[in-house]
């Protein structure tokens, strides 16, 4: 195989940079597409000259030319369609979040392994160059003891469209917490190497979408229903085997200044980082300043890369997974413990 050929099942906005990052490249091509939405499917092939559209996933997964698939569809069907696109012999990368539960996450780790197909959960944040940069310092060892470290997304104003599958917790698992707070999530135990979590205590809370309130242009719809029951705003405490914390805090909309706010902050006992900014800080105890580390090797696990870069390389037998499945599973697992304590009150053994 010198090139692989991808479908997409989902048409959705984020279909459409999926399907460009997709063709950008020599080794890798969009075929085929399917959608429930006919006019949707059909304006998405008309504009990137896909030259297979199908009414089913059946039908899409019927077609031995389709190497691979994208899956972005509402998260309650992620598994399914997972396992289903790894039983018709299909090597399957999943839009976030990976499932609905970890058990579901696991049986798509199950389905892959006996079909012999690769899978993975798309983590874009892992491949910003900056943030591989830090990955690269801490497995050096630049850090020392990470002991504790910060993850936030924070939108002023960003719920999805009235009306979206996205406020519907049916459809969607969970709200802002699935949603974006996964992203920082995964991103900050990538950049401390850790995915051995104990225990979680969390909240999540409802303030804004119940009240119409919060509503940006993400997700934009016109329809009127205006079911809203997942989360808004979320915080957790996630412990590690070794007493190491990190904090994480996601909203789609709450009163603060900035419109959005990301990022991942690492605290080290030798020094800290800023992982957005790739900026590396030491505590200078004479001055009682800092310096910024500049000019440290950092080799780059994937450079120039993407989701779909990596793992069209992976297919090709060139690269290795930058999101093992394993390490989704265990981000699966935290996103669960945070809405069983939220619900419970108590801290969750993981």
């Amino acid at each position: 195989m010198s090139q692989v050929r991808y479908g997409l099942i989902g048409t959705g906005g984020i279909a459409w940079s999926a399907c460009k990052n997709i063709n950008e490249y020599d080794d890798s091509t969009v075929i085929a597409a399917t959608d429930l939405s006919a006019e949707r499917l059909k304006k998405l092939c008309e504009e990137n000259d896909i030259p297979n559209s199908y009414a089913t996933t059946e039908e899409l997964l019927a077609d031995k030319n389709v190497d691979a698939v994208y899956i972005a569809v509402p998260n309650k069907f992620h598994a399914p369609l997972a396992i289903q696109a790894l039983e018709a012999g299909k090597h399957v990368i999943l839009e976030k979040p990976f499932a609905m539960s970890e058990e579901e996450g696991a049986a798509v780790i199950a389905a892959s392994e006996k079909a012999g197909k690769k899978f993975t959960v798309g983590m874009n944040q892992r491949f910003v160059d900056k943030h591989q940069k830090i990955a690269s310092l801490q497995r050096q060892g630049v850090f020392g003891e990470i002991y504790h470290a910060k993850a936030f997304w924070n939108r002023r104003s960003g719920i999805p469209g009235k009306g979206t599958w996205f406020g519907n917790k049916a459809l969607a698992g969970g709200g802002c917490l699935n949603d974006i707070g996964v992203h920082f999530l995964d991103l900050c135990l990538y950049t401390m190497n850790r995915f051995d979590p104990v225990s979680v205590y969390g909240a999540t809370y409802t303030k804004f979408g119940n009240r119409g309130l919060g509503y940006g242009g993400w997700g934009k719809s016109d329809k009127t229903e205006t079911t809203f029951d997942v989360d808004d705003f979320a915080s957790a405490l996630i412990r590690f085997s070794d007493g190491a914390t990190v904090a994480l805090d996601a909203s789609w909309a709450c009163h603060q200044e900035n419109a959005n706010r990301n990022g991942v902050q690492l605290y080290g006992t030798d020094a800290g980082a800023d992982v957005a900014s790739g900026k590396v800080f030491r505590n200078d105890p004479i001055r009682a300043d800092y310096d910024i580390i500049e000019n440290v090797e950092a080799p780059l696990a994937y450079p120039g890369c993407c989701r779909f870069k990596n793992f069209t390389n992976v297919i090709l037998g060139k690269q290795e997974l930058c999101t093992p499945p394993q390490q989704s599973l265990i981000v699966q697992k935290i996103l669960d413990g945070i809405q069983e304590s939220s619900a419970t009150g108590k801290e969750v053994t993981l």
